[in-house]
Order: structure tokens, then C-alpha cells, then sequence
């Protein structure tokens, strides 16, 4: 570290914390006695740490800390040690005199002269503390580039703000603390009930058996998530760690788990040797442990088999129950399974293409057993999918999700997959809200762990306004499949459609931490932040998702709303000429010129594309709760309408 030294003092370079507490001044105007008790307080709490960090006390300012640090990881261990112990120290204290404190960090030059610093980088510290939440620690880009990689918790970026005082804006981060949740929780299950069954890994000679190792995983996750008492973590959050050599208790972190399967496939000519262990991820000691070998043809026996033991392992260590039916009715041909995988991958993409090449798998695993029910509720979901996004006309693509969803039923009664797209289907496209509710209730009786069927009646929930019951299942959608996008996505729209601004930009910014280039995310970010009337964050995030989804018209239209929004009106207009030339192509839903007219505030034109919408059953399970349409509360058109919707 280079140091100069001037008539004015030395120079260096260092790192600044601020602290303070969080609603100080107002406690002092109304009690002075007690602010400058729980100041001592604060200042008996923090000091401590910071010597154990080595972090030197310039000075404090009534209930602020000025602290100095040789290095930036000092200091960022030093704020999360700062805010965990103040977590600690609130646990059991009444409301009025817990201390509630939040920390800033910067990297810069410094100015030491007699014992205080000053300079630049002491006036960024001041501003970035200020920007943290109550228990938050914020940091700038050059702390972050300094600490990333070395320090134990994540860091979630902020944007660029600008700061009083500060020519140019500045990259922020946020510290994501361990005791944070992904959406809000009421009465979460512990996650020693949670389990998680990662990717078998492929042994066999031949690498293009991947897909049978894969199929094999499916089937244990399929199967444990009818044990009663356990929650399942999805395929799609456990397949994200194929090929990743990644700890248990990174894995643990990631997914809040407290046990995991894991194992392996070798696979030759016609014989199969399978290999599987539970492990507890607290100690990440092996509970139970087998290897079966058997001829190829018997392999889905096998499948049931190891799903019995592992059942009975986590009886004896949780006390859990096995469900009524642990069988798998699936397919009998793992060429027709590997062909769903391959579907399902695709699917979730939600991309127009993606879901097209999703539609041929799922066509290829019926024609190889057409009797494969589950290949079936893919195709429902694919069409699904197409009428949702306006790929295709809704009139065209719901009925056929209705028919193969009815399809699946017809072959298997029991399959939940298939009730729960039924479910969403009629709700939808059909506005059958009793008999939608019904399917997905039934969906989540034969399989508590599916979470696509509680991210479907989390929208049933919000459609009609019932906010605690929504979050309630996208809750619980989250922690099955915690690295899910589109669920991670659809968790913060639920959030945005609540009014629930502030907790739906933090959701989408974790969505995105999970996959940066996802246009869905960015695309309901953008609206979160019209909201707010933030239109230059608004149209970078839009126009993020314009160039991520080529151009998709489900987000096009977005991009008129969120410029009509910002007053760019002739930009705004630009779009609509847009879309309506599109219009003479292909099909573009009406739901979303009904947005931009909105966002113009031209009430009539709004409810004429708002009757379009509805002729089409387009997009229409949102319109009583969307922000968009608010100002249209109290017209009579459109109580009209929400009474013909059923809402």
C-alpha cells in the first residue's frame, strides 16, 4: 500500500464504514432519554467487532461510526459481523429498544491528519451507508471487485446511483444476508424436511447414456415427492448442479436442503449398476448407502426399489411417512423418457423456439408409447405456453392444451401433472375459476411437491385479489424450485400485482442473479420500475429483454407501455405502428396495446382494446389487479367487464 505525506496529512489508500442506526432522529425528538440509551448500547455492541477486525475508530457522530479498515475484506466481514450480531441482540428485546443499524463500505483514497480522515472517498462512504436497508449492508463497485470470490455471502448489484455530491454515479451492491428469504414466508416447514436429489452422474462408457442417468433422477424425484411429511426440491433447481463440482454446503445454501441423494449410473451392454447415498448436508455425513445390479429390461423396478429405501432412511431419521403410492406409472420405454426430458428442458425456456422443439419431443416420446400420459402434459403445457405469450392465437392453442390435458387424464387419473394443467388451462383461456381451482387443488393433493401446480394457484389467488393466499403458494413454489426462473419471475409479479413494489425489484434482481439473460425478468422489472417512476431504469431493463427475446411481441408491447408511461409519447405511438403492422402478419394479442393506451391515460381506447382482449381470451387473469389499469377503477366499462371475466 503506497502512502504519501503532504503539509495537509498522509495519504493512502483505505477502506470507510459508516454506520448508524436506522430512525434515530425521530426516536430522539420522541424520547430523548431513550435514544441515547440504546446510542451506549450500539456503541457497546460495535466495538468489539471492529477491533476484532482491526478496524480503527476514527471518530463517532451522535449514533454514527467512522471507521477505517487496511483492506476491503476486513471491512466487509467486519458489517456482516456488525449486523449478525445486532440480529442476536434484538432476538428477544422488545420493539422500542432493539438497535436497528445499517452499514455502508467504500474504497478510496484517504487524507489522515491528527488522528481523523478525510477526503472523497469518506463522502462516498456516508452516502452509501444511507442507501442500505435496516440490517443491510451496501458496498460500492470497488469494494466489490476487491472482496467477490473471497468472501463468504452474496452480493446482489443495486444499479448505478447517484450520490449528493458526487459527479459521476456509482455501481452499488447489497450484501444478501443468510437470514433472508427469497419472498416473503409465513410458517416455512424447516429444511431438515427438505431434500434434494441431484443429478446421477453417467459412469457408462458410452456418454450418449447422459440422458439415461437423467431419467433415472427424474424417476427418484418423481417418486420421493409423494413421501408424506418431505418437500422435494424440483428437477428444474437440481439439474442446474449437472456437471458442477460444488460443496454440500454450497449446496445446502443454495437450495435449503437438509438432506441430498446423490449418485451414479454405469450402464453396459444390458446390465445397469446404480448407485445411490443420502447424505445430511448439516454434517455432510452418508446416512444410508446401496448399489443395485440388474438387467436393463428391469430397470424401472429398480427405480421403485431405491426410492422405498431411501424412503424408509429418511422414516428412521425424520419420522416421515411414505405416501399412499409410490409407484411410478410413467412410461416403459426410456427412449420415450429421454425424449420427455429433452421436452421439458426446452419448455422451460418459454422462448417461442424453445417451446416448438419442446412440441416435437413430446410428438416423438407418444409416438414411441402412446400410452406415456406425462409426455402428453407436455404437449398441454407447450400449447399452454403458445396461447399465454400470444405465439399463437389463443383460440387455436388452448383448446388443443385442453384436449391433451384431458388426454393424460384419460390414461392415468392419478398423474397430478396433468390435473394441474388442466387447471391452468381453464382458468386461462376458459375463465372456469371453480373448476380450475378444483384441478389444481386436486394436482397438490396427489403431489404437494409440484411447483408448478402452487405457481398456477398462486395466480388463481391474485387474479381475484387474495394476496396472502398468493404469496402463500409462490412461496411455497420457491422453495421447491428455488432456481426455477420463470417461478422465480412469476414470485416477483405476484409481489408487483400486491403493490408490493419495493420486494418485487429485489425478487426480479434475484431471479436475475440466477440467470442475467432471462427476458421475462428484465421485462417485469421494467414494469416494477414504471411504477416507481424510475422511466430511465424502466427503458433500460425493457429494451434489455427486447434485444434478449428478439423482438418478441410479448414484450414489444411492453415497450410502448413503459415509453407511454415515461411521456415519450411519439416513441410510444411509434410501437403501436408497429404492432399493428405486425398484426397483419402474424397474430399480436390486444392485451398489450390495451397497456399502452394506458399508460397514454386514453380510457377509451384502453376498454375498446380491453373488449378485444377478452373476445380473444387473451392475457385476461391479470386485468382486475394489474397497476396498469387502475385509473379505470370506477368506469363502468370496466366493472363490466371484470364481471364478465368472473372477477
Amino acid at each position: 500500500m503506497v502512502s504519501t505525506n503532504s503539509s495537509q496529512g498522509t495519504r493512502r489508500l483505505a477502506a470507510i464504514m459508516f454506520t448508524d442506526m436506522v430512525g434515530y432522529t425521530a426516536l430522539g425528538q420522541r424520547n430523548e432519554e431513550l435514544s441515547l440509551a440504546l446510542v451506549e448500547e450500539q456503541r457497546k455492541l460495535v466495538r468489539p467487532i471492529l477491533a476484532r477486525h482491526d478496524g480503527r475508530e476514527v471518530k463517532t457522530i451522535g449514533d454514527a461510526f467512522l471507521v477505517v479498515f487496511a483492506n476491503a475484506l476486513d471491512a466487509v466481514r467486519c458489517a456482516y459481523d456488525i449486523q449478525r450480531a445486532a440480529r442476536e441482540f434484538n432476538y428477544s428485546l422488545p420493539d422500542d429498544r432493539k438497535v436497528h443499524l445499517r452499514v455502508g463500505v467504500h474504497l478510496g483514497d484517504i487524507v489522515e491528519s491528527q488522528g481523523d480522515i478525510s477526503g472523497d472517498a469518506v463522502n462516498v462512504a456516508s452516502r452509501i451507508e444511507q442507501l442500505a436497508e435496516d440490517g443491510g449492508v451496501c458496498l460500492t463497485r470497488q469494494v466489490y471487485d476487491h472482496v467477490q470470490n473471497k468472501f463468504e455471502l452474496p452480493f446482489a448489484s443495486l444499479g448505478a446511483r447517484t450520490l449528493k455530491n458526487v459527479v459521476a454515479p456509482m455501481e452499488i451492491f447489497r450484501m444478501v444476508m443468510p437470514w433472508e428469504d427469497t419472498v416473503p414466508r409465513s410458517g416455512a416447514q424447516p429444511e431438515s424436511r427438505r431434500i434434494a436429489v441431484l443429478p446421477l452422474a453417467n459412469l457408462s462408457p458410452d456418454r450418449t447414456d447422459e440422458y439415461f442417468a437423467d431419467g433415472m433422477t427424474d424417476e427418484l424425484i418423481s417418486m420421493l415427492s409423494k413421501i408424506g411429511g418431505l418437500r422435494v426440491v424440483a428437477r428444474t433447481s437440481a439439474m442446474r448442479f449437472k456437471g458442477e463440482k460444488v460443496s454440500v454446503g454450497q449446496i445446502r445454501a443454495e437450495l435449503n436442503v437438509g438432506y441430498l441423494v446423490e449418485g451414479s449410473v454405469r450402464k453396459s451392454n444390458e446390465r445397469v449398476r446404480i448407485s445411490i447415498q443420502l447424505v445430511d448436508t448439516k454434517t455432510d455425513e452418508q446416512l444410508w448407502g446401496d448399489s443395485y445390479d440388474r438387467d436393463l429390461y428391469d430397470v424401472f423396478a429398480v427405480q421403485t426399489e431405491i426410492a422405498h429405501e431411501v424412503a424408509r432412511a429418511l422414516e428412521v431419521k425424520l419420522g416421515a411417512g411414505e405416501g399412499t403410492e409410490t409407484q411410478s406409472i410413467n412410461t416403459r420405454s426410456p427412449e420415450a423418457h429421454t425424449l420427455y426430458l429433452k421436452g421439458r428442458y426446452h419448455w422451460n425456456t418459454r422462448a417461442e423456439s424453445g417451446v416448438n422443439r419442446a412440441i416435437k419431443y413430446f410428438e416423438e416420446a407418444t409416438a414411441r408409447d402412446p400410452r406415456y400420459a406425462l409426455a402428453f402434459v407436455g404437449l398441454a403445457d407447450c400449447y399452454s405456453i403458445l396461447g399465454y405469450y400470444g405465439y399463437r392465437r389463443p383460440a387455436i392453442a388452448y383448446p388443443m392444451a385442453k384436449e391433451l390435458a384431458e388426454k393424460a387424464l384419460s390414461l392415468d387419473a392419478g398423474l397430478a401433472e396433468a390435473h394441474a394443467s388442466l387447471g391452468e388451462t381453464l382458468m386461462q383461456y376458459y375463465l372456469d375459476w371453480r373448476k380450475a381451482r378444483l384441478e389444481l387443488d386436486r394436482a397438490l393433493e396427489l403431489n404437494p411437491s409440484y411447483a408448478m401446480a402452487h405457481m398456477w394457484r398462486a395466480t388463481h389467488h391474485i387474479a381475484h385479489g387474495r394476496v396472502a393466499e398468493s404469496l402463500a403458494d409462490i412461496e411455497r413454489a420457491v422453495e421447491l424450485d428455488p432456481l426455477s426462473m420463470i417461478i422465480l419471475s412469476d414470485a416477483a409479479r405476484d409481489l408487483f400485482l400486491a403493490r408490493r413494489y419495493d420486494e418485487s425489484i429485489e425478487q426480479y434482481k434475484r431471479s436475475l442473479q440466477v440467470d442475467p439473460n432471462f427476458p421475462i425478468a428484465h421485462k417485469g422489472l421494467a414494469e416494477v420500475y414504471v411504477r416507481k417512476g424510475m422511466y430511465s431504469q424502466a427503458i433500460v431493463e425493457i429494451e434489455k429483454a427486447i434485444e434478449l427475446s428478439g423482438r418478441s411481441v410479448f414484450i414489444l408491447d411492453d415497450l410502448g407501455y413503459v415509453y407511454a408511461s415515461a411521456g415519450m409519447r411519439d416513441r410510444a405511438e411509434g410501437v403501436l405502428k408497429d404492432l399493428d403492422e405486425l398484426a397483419k402478419e402474424e397474430y399480436v394479442p390486444s392485451y398489450g396495446r390495451a397497456a399502452i393506451y394506458a399508460g397514454l391515460r386514453d380510457a377509451d381506447k384502453t376498454l375498446d382494446w380491453l373488449e378485444r382482449a377478452f373476445e380473444e381470451r387473451s392475457f385476461l387473469v391479470y386485468v382486475k389487479v394489474d397497476p396498469v389499469f387502475d385509473f379505470l377503477k370506477t368506469e363502468s366499462k370496466f366493472i363490466g367487464l371484470l364481471n364478465r371475466i368472473g372477477l
